[in-house]
């Protein structure tokens, strides 16, 4: 007679794997039970518009702390490519059908170079990660201010535009060029010598530097490529509000390590990756988007992914075997 097997419980590895999804998915049904036209493709789209470029800072996010590192210069480099970008789209035509198409990749290789330096800063210097980037953050805040003088710049091509105005489907244009470079980055991550090279800095420096891993340079091409996407990001949220200004960059430092915590990433490196940073800024943007819809204030909603955030540490964080998170 064979002994039936015993209901096994999900280890807390599971738990912690699958918890975000999950969490995602409940309050999506929490939100459209209050308020039944939370579910709908009109209210899914406005999601999806919020969540783009906020996808963007948490893929460039994600790569970093998965090396063991903390980024905090997103919001002044994301502010020098918007207004640098909207500076020269309009000195060079101002519309994507004349030779103003180049600014973007000016942008993305601006941001690559905010990106060099911002890592080589850190490295070279040896000054620690969060510190090195808060500060040319900082730097970048002011030569955005530089550029514009104070002023904002108005991008009113419709064939820019088109990317929020343009839908397949009901969502813009943008969203799917955002899931293209998720896709993308997800490539890199995965398929990747680099990618690969990330996660065993994350997982563990001084081993990885045994095995002959250049360490330095991994951190320097991580701070690099994180700079792309914030660049991408910068692109992208011109293109949703058809302005460039010094604080283009304003929120995104607290929405994408929000978002790339509570979507499981762990801050100590070497574990998640960028379909963990989707479902972190969904469930961000959910969550605001929810609250909007119910009628709640905008203080609460602060309030809540604050909470949110500390919750997602204490659950996902082994803090009797982490001591330190750089």
């Amino acid at each position: 007679m064979q002994q039936t097997r015993a209901f096994r419980r999900p280890s807390r590895e599971t738990l912690i794997r699958w918890a975000p999804l999950l969490v995602l998915i409940a309050l999506v049904v929490v939100f459209t039970a209050i308020n039944p036209a939370f579910l709908s493709l009109r209210n899914f789209g406005r999601i999806a518009i919020a969540s783009t470029p906020a996808l963007m800072v948490a893929i460039g996010v994600t790569f970093i702390i998965v090396m063991g590192s903390i980024d905090l210069s997103m919001e002044g480099t994301i502010a020098v490519c918007a207004c640098v970008f909207a500076y020269f789209f309009l000195s060079w035509g101002g519309t994507l059908l004349s030779t103003a198409w180049v600014a973007i990749p000016l942008t993305l290789l601006l941001g690559a170079v905010l990106g060099l330096l911002n890592g080589l800063v850190h490295v070279l210097l040896r000054i620690p990660s969060f510190m090195a980037s808060l500060a040319m953050g900082f730097v970048g805040i002011g030569l955005a201010i530089l550029i514009t003088r104070g002023e904002k710049f108005l991008i009113e091509d419709e064939v820019f535009r088109g990317l929020v105005t343009y839908r397949v489907l009901g969502f813009p244009i943008m969203v799917y060029l955002a899931l293209a470079a998720l896709v993308v980055a997800w490539f890199i991550q995965s398929y990747t010598r680099l990618g690969r090279n990330f996660y065993a800095v994350g997982g563990g420096e001084e081993l990885a530097h045994a095995s002959g891993l250049d360490v330095r340079r991994v951190r320097v091409m991580g701070f690099m490529l994180a700079g792309v996407f914030y660049a991408l990001a910068a692109l992208f949220a011109v293109g949703r509000l058809g302005v460039a200004e010094s604080v283009s960059g304003a929120n995104f430092m607290f929405v994408s390590i929000t978002s790339v915590v509570v979507g499981g990433v762990a801050l100590w490196g070497g574990i998640g990756g960028v379909w963990n940073a989707l479902v972190g800024v969904l469930i961000v943007n959910v969550i605001n988007n929810g609250m909007v819809v119910i009628g709640l204030p905008d203080f609460l909603q602060d309030g809540v992914l604050g909470f949110l955030v500390i919750v997602a540490v204490v659950l996902s964080t082994d803090r009797r075997s982490v001591s330190f998170v750089k």
